[in-house]
């Protein structure tokens, strides 16, 4: 009986099947990911299934490229107490409060370089959303509208570097940390440079969705600068402390998310909020996060690791061509098969799930994997603000007055949603947006 299920064809997909039936009962990923390892691995291997998962436990616990996760981690929770958010948000308010629209996309602004600092998500749109959402809302801006820009604005630790999302992407994709970091760069300010484009132009139409600030309320130029040079250069500093280095060839992920949490334990001691309770609060947030992550990360390559060696890739391959699909019509399903995943299952899930399987399809109809998993990474953004699983909502919904409603929110992240397709639709017509700084680093030995 056992020769028979191991012989059939597509005796492989009910592992796949499996593990999202567990996920909807409510089983937690990373168990979900391990039990059907351990199940259709003892089923296709028999008692060397055990051996086989510690080797790839054993990978996961050597890769030297994760121990930037907890790094990575470890500054943005310290960031987090830094008080460097609210000096942003005063700085931005002052830099483009007086356009219509502007306290908007000086929050868009703002998320941007935050997301830059931090390289983590609903954190960071938390922070700002308690500093943006009084001051909008006592401004009169749109409540859809202060909805969607802390949503999306929110969402952009997801695509820009450092991002802890691209950091556990890279070991699962078999890809280059280093090169998807250089590759999501242009993309990703993209999206930044289309929400403040749509919040002028929107307000442009609409000025009572957003209007500006009264001259009285800016500052005159010579008080406006040390505000603004003391608010931007920490976080830039440490932008390139992190980032830049990686992109330089100067360090190695793991090695930048060690100069960023140093950096940002100087931060907390410049604007003074590095007390004893504000690090054992950090360490305890990255221990608990950081441990969350890493054993999802484990759970998958387990499960990775038996997919593949039961023929998941060819019987999934040998499906696609028997749908006769073109290889662009193939990657718009794959793209739309994420967007899908993410209405019910968080973007780790979708990940380690589908990750393993598109990439070697990907590769063999000729695509770049670098391109295609910028693509990812911004549906699995999309993904994240987009109902009903909409993490960004949820994140949001805590923080809110009573006065914003959910249908304010819903509302709020649609013609975002609609932006960021147009940010895929750019970058599938123009590639170099993603792959010309890899390119380009990689001349100069980038790795």
């Amino acid at each position: 009986m056992l020769d028979f299920l191991i012989n059939w064809e597509y005796f492989v997909l009910l592992m796949f099947l499996g593990v999202i039936g567990a996920l909807f009962i409510g089983i937690p990923v990373a168990f979900a990911l391990m039990s059907m390892s351990l199940l259709f691995g003892y089923v296709g291997f028999g008692d060397a299934v055990g051996a086989m998962l510690i080797r790839r436990v054993w990978d996961i616990a050597n890769n030297y490229v994760l121990g930037a996760v907890p790094l990575f981690v470890f500054m943005g929770a310290l960031l987090e107490r830094s008080g460097i958010a609210a000096k942003l948000f005063e700085a931005m308010m002052q830099l483009t409060g007086r356009l219509r629209g502007g306290l908007a996309v000086g929050t868009v602004m703002m998320c941007t370089i935050f997301a830059a600092s931090t390289g983590i998500i609903g954190a960071s749109e938390v922070v700002i959303g308690l500093l943006a959402i009084p001051v909008l809302l006592s401004k009169g801006f749109n409540k859809s509208l202060i909805c969607g820009t802390i949503c999306a604005g929110g969402s952009l630790g997801t695509i820009i570097p450092p991002s802890v999302v691209i950091v556990v992407y890279g070991p699962a994709a078999g890809l280059s940390v280093g090169r998807l970091l250089a590759a999501a760069v242009f993309p990703g300010l993209l999206l930044s440079l289309l929400y403040i484009v749509y919040i002028i132009i929107r307000c442009g139409i609409r000025p009572q969705d957003g209007p500006g600030l009264p001259r009285d309320e800016i500052m005159p130029w010579k008080r406006k600068l040390p505000l603004l040079l003391g608010a931007l250069l920490p976080p830039l500093a440490l932008i390139f402390a992190v980032t830049g280095t990686i992109l330089l060839g100067w360090a190695a992920p793991t090695e930048a998310a060690a100069l960023g949490a140093f950096g940002a334990v100087i931060l907390c001691g410049i604007y003074r909020k590095l007390t004893f309770k504000g690090l054992y609060e950090a360490c305890i947030s990255t221990i608990k996060i950081s441990a969350m992550i890493m054993l999802v990360l484990t759970g998958g390559t387990m499960y990775t690791g038996v997919f593949l060696g039961l023929g998941g890739a060819d019987v999934s391959e040998s499906l696609i061509q028997a749908m006769n699909l073109s290889p662009w019509a193939t990657v718009a399903l794959f793209l739309f098969l994420a967007f899908l995943a993410g209405f019910v299952l968080d973007w780790i899930s979708v990940l380690l799930i589908f990750v393993p399987i598109f990439i070697p399809i990907v590769t063999k109809l000729g695509f770049n994997p670098i391109w295609f998993s910028t693509l990812f990474l911004i549906m699995i953004q999309t993904s994240y603000l987009t109902p009903p699983m909409a993490p960004a909502i949820f994140y949001l919904k805590g923080i809110v007055p009573p006065e914003i409603e959910m249908n304010d929110m819903f509302r709020g992240v649609v013609p975002y949603i609609v932006l960021q397709l147009i940010g895929i639709g750019l970058l599938i017509t123009f590639p170099e947006i993603a792959l010309w700084l890899p390119e380009y680093l990689m001349g100069g030995g980038f790795k």
